[in-house]
């Protein structure tokens, strides 16, 4: 019998021949092992970043909040309001920030313009709840912001629209260039809200002589802005003028006129971003040339004559004569009074006569306050 012929794969053993069919099974084992496992671990993490808000949240805010701007998307990020008003930013980096102008007119969001309030304080506000009644039910229509000295902590309530309204601040001296640095600071901080449009000066001894709604109709339908001057030949005026301020400014140029103004943002964003003006200022109006009576006022005569009334909305009382005006204490503040504040006047506005020519008043001390919101109803519309 002829013997079967035997190849050399035929010469294995039968164990080789099963740890050769056992070794796939193994490596199939393996992979599932690792995958079950690699599912767990998958569930367990998912679980566990449960808790830290894994998950897109959509969070209702209350009506009349404004979010903070970090917290706001798109364009508003940028322009909207800012609900916190701190930052460490130079006067040098905030006034060229605040100075950028839209090359495009048309917004790409619902602007309302607003009217910026600007308290220029050395410490409290000891009228604001006079204050607090002219801004009440109007939000949307205002902003406020404060510069006061830089050592004072306010200690406004969160129920307040004076709360969080304080501005990174610097000393300021009367008569010193260091006074129209808190002014430009104070439109500066205001021009980073693109709403603003209309930016008044005020101080803490200034009182509201109209409801809020004839002050914003008045500032925001005229085309004119109201920054007090006029030319004093006497030594209180062009006795002031320094002759090394020439050709920038010549002694035909020079005026003088009230510190609390109000501007458009146009003039506005000028009175920050002036590099021409002000070093001559900042030079060589000082000592008896209050610098802070003439610098505004003559630059804006000069670069924007059209475009002021030249006098001021706030009334001031010097006929008692003096470097300062008088003050009106508890006494002195009756329904007669401020009836004469509000309608003994005659002005020009926009080119037409008008009887609506102050919209402030100063200066009125701590204990006029009382006096102020018992007649506030009757005599000013402030209720």
């Amino acid at each position: 019998m002829q013997g079967r012929v035997l190849l050399p794969e035929d010469g294995k053993d039968s164990s080789q021949r099963s740890q050769t069919r056992a070794f796939p099974s193994n490596i199939f084992k393996l992979l599932v092992l690792f995958l079950v496992l690699g599912i767990g671990f998958f569930s367990l993490s998912i679980s566990m970043t449960r808790p830290f808000h894994f998950k897109s949240i959509v969070v209702q805010s209350p009506a009349g909040f404004n979010p903070p701007i970090d917290e706001q998307s798109g364009v508003r990020k940028w322009a909207g309001p800012r609900s916190r008003l701190m930052h460490n930013m130079s006067d040098e980096e905030l006034f060229w920030l605040a100075s950028f102008v839209p090359q495009v007119r048309k917004y790409p969001f619902k602007r309302v313009p607003k009217v910026a309030f600007m308290f220029l304080t050395r410490g409290p506000l000891p009228l604001a709840p006079l204050w607090e009644k002219f801004f009440r039910g109007h939000e949307g229509l205002y902003s406020i912001y404060v510069h006061s000295m830089p050592s004072f902590r306010p200690g406004f309530l969160p129920s307040s629209v004076f709360y969080g309204r304080q501005i990174p601040s610097r000393e300021a001296q009367w008569g010193k260039i260091t006074m129209c640095d808190a002014e430009r600071r104070l439109l500066a901080n205001a021009l980073l809200d693109l709403s603003n449009e209309c930016f008044i000066l005020l101080s803490e001894s200034c009182i509201p002589l109209r409801s809020f709604r004839v002050v914003y109709n008045y500032l925001v339908k005229s085309w004119q802005s109201y920054v007090g001057s006029y030319d004093d030949h006497g030594p209180f005026g062009r006795g002031r003028y320094n002759s090394s301020m020439a050709p920038e400014i010549n002694l035909t140029q020079w005026r003088k006129g009230s510190q609390w103004f109000e501007v458009d943002r146009r003039l506005a964003i000028s009175m920050i971003s002036d590099t021409k003006y002000y070093p001559k200022f900042k030079r060589f109006c000082r000592g008896a040339c209050y610098v802070d009576e003439h610098y505004f006022p003559t630059m804006l005569t000069i670069e924007w004559p059209q475009r002021i009334a030249r006098r001021s909305i706030t009334w001031v009382d010097w006929s008692r004569g003096g470097p300062h005006p008088a003050t009106y204490g508890k006494k002195d503040v009756t329904e007669e009074l401020l009836h004469r504040l509000v309608h003994g006047h005659k002005c020009s506005y926009d080119g037409h006569e008008s009887r609506v020519c102050f919209l402030f008043a100063r200066k009125f001390s701590p204990n006029a306050l009382d006096p102020l919101l018992k007649l506030a109803p009757s005599a000013l519309g402030i209720k």
